[in-house]
């Protein structure tokens, strides 16, 4: 049976942009959105709920 070397290097490195992606996605979950995506959020909610009401039926008609 063979042993790979490892390269140590690179399994510390590795570690660290893992430890620096997880603390990335903590600190956006926290923080939020950038401003633009928020705005385009509120925009496609607000048109889909346009679209929504408009297939409301007015039952008060008489």
């Amino acid at each position: 049976m063979a042993d790979v070397p490892v390269n140590l290097n690179r399994v510390r490195k590795a570690r660290a942009r893992a430890e620096k992606k997880e603390a990335a996605d903590r600190n956006a979950a926290f923080h939020g959105l950038p401003k633009a995506r928020k705005d385009a959020a509120r925009a496609e909610n607000e048109r889909a709920q346009r679209a929504h009401d408009a297939g409301k039926r007015d039952d008060d008609l008489e």
